[in-house]
């Protein structure tokens, strides 16, 4: 049986949710998985299911060898220093989003990366079920105007957790709607590249206890298209959706919901568990991993770019 070794450096909740879906997709593939986990405080406890899939667990001192797989999920303003510590010694590299913070954007990746490393950043919007059925319907219909949202209210987010303690609600910690919620740029420069040109207003408008943006609004321009993103950590029930204008009537995408209205009105129904999507994406990764060299779909540089591009640096 083939074994895998993975490296997970952070274990918060996004790193405990790859863990676990790491382990399912190897067991699915017959593939033995030894995992270990770089962690800076060895007292805190692991969420339930978590230990027992580990290895070990190395701390700050402990000396890190070479894996077939490093994930990097701890908190995006400590990336870089992880990228730096692991470099040259990763198989396949899976980088949780955003890549940098946003006052690390001006970092070269080449002072993180060897030439040629295999590397992903995280695009879990890219795999829901929605997503993957307006993919397949988009080269028909044709938009001519995008309207993008995404609102909810942040207090919401974590049940059972001061929101004002959490990275989200601090601009150094890399929080932040501009930045916190990149997916929703990544998915259209995933569908139609990037702008020619874009307009930004964002800012601290609620009366949220952080000092991150709560608002994040922006215009942008392409060839053919328009595009309106609006982003908030304060609107009252969750809303994520892209509304696509096209000739024959409107596309509505909502991924809250789950569902695709095409412009006749058919209904396709794409309602599925959230972890579906990074199900998908893990699958994806592990094949990419193995897979001869080249980048991935969602390789650092344009990660990258995209998060210059939310910024207004590019």
């Amino acid at each position: 049986m083939q074994t895998l070794t993975a490296l997970f450096i952070g274990l918060g909740s996004i790193g405990t949710r790859h863990l676990k879906n790491l382990a399912s997709v190897c067991k699915k593939r017959g593939i033995a998985l030894q995992a270990d986990a770089l962690r800076s405080d060895l007292n805190r406890a692991l969420r339930p299911g978590v230990s027992e899939l580990l290895h070990r667990q190395l701390t700050e001192a402990d000396p890190i060898g070479n894996y077939d797989l490093i994930f990097i999920t701890n908190p995006t303003s400590l990336h870089a220093d992880a990228l730096a510590r692991v470099r040259g010694k990763a198989g396949a590299l899976f980088i949780e989003k955003p890549i940098f913070s946003a006052e690390q954007t001006g970092l070269s990746l080449s002072d993180y990366l060897d030439p040629g490393q295999k590397a992903y950043v995280a695009a879990p919007m890219r795999w829901c079920g929605t997503m993957l059925a307006l993919k397949r319907h988009l080269p028909e219909l044709k938009p001519y105007c995008a309207r993008v949202l995404c609102s909810s209210y942040l207090p919401d987010w974590r049940p059972g957790v001061d929101y004002r303690t959490v990275y989200s609600a601090h601009r150094a910690m890399g929080g932040g709607v501009t930045i916190d919620l990149i997916h929703e740029w990544d998915y259209l420069t995933d569908l139609f590249g990037m702008p020619q040109e874009v307009y930004n207003i964002k800012g601290q408008y609620s009366e949220l206890e952080i000092d991150s943006d709560d608002v994040s609004l922006y215009i942008a321009r392409y060839p053919h298209l328009v595009a309106e993103v609006h982003l908030d950590y304060f609107g009252r029930g969750y809303r994520r959706s892209i509304e696509l204008f096209c000739p024959d009537g409107s596309c509505v995408a909502d991924f809250g919901a789950g569902t695709l209205t095409l412009p006749n009105g058919t209904v396709e129904h794409c309602e599925e568990d959230v972890n579906e999507r990074y199900l998908r994406e893990m699958e994806y990764f592990l094949t990419y991993a193995a897979g001869p060299a080249g980048p991935s779909i969602n390789p650092p540089e344009a990660a990258l770019d995209v998060l210059k591009l939310t910024l207004g640096e590019l």
